[in-house]
């Protein structure tokens, strides 16, 4: 009787998060015509326009604050790292599927941290290749290094709880198998949970090392000019987004009270970070927490990885969808309002192409009609300058951590394009996706696009 009255409690639970997810589908596809009919086609496309350019304020202006507040009195990263009182032990997970090429440069990376006590675990993940051999002969030559494998692939979250399991830590260091972190970089992560106890997460500060193509090499700027002031900004106004899930660090306490990871979010790490915040634990940018990465090199590898993240942002919307609208989680209203924003951009601006095109062949009513593609007056100019103005913003930040930006400047003029043209697609594909899913599955990761050639 009580099984049969779980059951029937899951689906109505069920029933009515499908009732809801229809609902928010139909306001996000008809909010765009309303705007176009209870206004003009006009200010449509003004909002399509004013929106990133509003956006690029915003960033532009928490960098600012950021740097001039905190980055500006720190020391040279290079000379020194902080000093932990009591000198704690600090756990760092790897998990691992499909990593040979890559798991031996990073378990090195992550065993020579300067800091003395560090231990480090690997999670094979089930890989059909050669990682399980390569951790196995490391973890015979490394006394820090523990290994866990995993008999089958049970996906990334999944191998995260089996290594905090393992982990003799309440400070838990988490990479990727492809990620190498700066010789002080888990030192950096682990501070500002010690010297504030109700943080609960500090993500780090990716770089990208694949640079020999243009996609590569406009990610380049994208983590420079548009991530890293984006990390910078929520950090100002108290609530982040998602920590970077191939560098963060966490407190132990933290992930137990929010049941650790999801195993059936495509997102872990988005949907870690919102878990946390909503119970009240803070989330922490280190900028100093350096830790280099590789990134998709070719078109379709970044379309399958940018998809991915825009499925995970709108999973954990759904998820917690009802329960935002409490008094007490007003403080993450601002993300959830930038995030409401940014999915109807997306259907707004699909519809000023559908206005445009319909226009050029059939009489539509006048209020709705889309007489051009092309920024209104002086926004296009106001765009550009604003582009210019972000970027020299953030490469007078990141310069301190890449000594060799400014090489990549060239290629960082055509990211803001390529950002929000990706951002317009990935959420016309992946936000009517999720809120017609049945149910979700158990998130399984693949062998990624992992690039050409890395630049060391």
């Amino acid at each position: 009787m009580r099984f049969a009255l779980f059951f029937l409690l899951n689906g109505i639970h069920l029933m009515i998060d499908r009732i809801i997810a229809f609902v928010v589908l139909c306001l996000v596809l008809s909010i765009p015509l309303g705007i176009a009919i209870t206004f003009t086609g006009e200010v449509m496309l003004k909002f399509v326009f004013f929106w990133p350019l509003f956006m690029s304020a915003i960033w532009i202006s928490g960098g600012i604050y950021f740097w001039f507040n905190r980055e500006r009195h720190w020391k040279i990263i290079d000379k020194e790292a902080p000093h932990l009182e009591g000198q704690p032990l600090i756990s760092i997970l790897i998990p691992c599927y499909n990593e040979g090429p890559n798991v031996r440069e990073t378990l090195l990376a992550a065993l020579n941290q300067r800091y003395p006590n560090v231990e480090v675990i690997a999670i094979n993940d089930g890989s059909t290749d050669n990682t399980a051999d390569e951790l196995n002969v490391m973890a015979q030559q490394h006394q820090a290094l523990r290994v866990i494998h995993l008999k089958q692939n049970q996906g990334k979250a999944t191998a995260l709880q089996a290594g905090a399991a393992a982990a003799k830590s309440d400070y838990l260091v988490c990479i990727d198998g492809d990620a190498l972190l700066d010789r002080d970089a888990a030192v950096w992560l682990v501070k500002p949970m010690i010297d504030h106890p109700r943080v609960g997460a500090v993500t780090g500060n990716p770089r990208v090392r694949t640079r020999s193509t243009l996609v590569g090499r406009i990610q380049v700027g994208e983590f420079s000019s548009i991530i890293g002031l984006i990390k910078r900004t929520q950090r100002v106004y108290g609530q982040v987004f998602t920590v970077s899930g191939v560098v963060a660090a966490f407190n132990r306490r933290a992930l137990a009270e929010v049941g650790y990871w999801s195993n059936d979010m495509i997102t872990e790490d988005i949907d870690v970070s919102w878990k946390l915040q909503l119970h009240h634990w803070s989330i922490f940018f280190e900028p100093r927490a350096i830790c280099w990465i590789l990134m998709p090199e070719t078109l379709r590898g970044l379309w399958k990885q940018r998809l991915r993240w825009a499925q995970g942002g709108a999973e954990v919307f759904l998820k917690n969808l009802r329960q935002l609208w409490s008094w007490q989680y007003r403080r993450m209203w601002v993300l959830f309002a930038e995030f409401c924003c940014s999915v109807i951009w997306s259907f707004t601006f699909s519809l000023s192409i559908i206005l445009f095109l319909l226009g050029m062949f059939l009489t539509l009513p006048e209020n709705i009609r889309v007489y051009t593609l092309f920024p209104p007056g002086y926004t296009g100019l106001v765009l550009a300058a604003t582009c210019l103005i972000q970027f020299t913003v953030s490469l007078v930040i990141e310069r301190r951590y890449e000594k060799h930006v400014a090489s990549s400047l060239f290629w960082v003029i055509w990211y803001p394009m390529v950002y929000w043209m990706l951002n317009l697609f990935t959420t016309l594909v992946s936000f009517p996706k999720v809120m017609l899913k049945v149910h979700r599955k158990r998130a399984r990761w693949e062998s990624p696009d992992r690039g050409i050639e890395r630049i060391e």
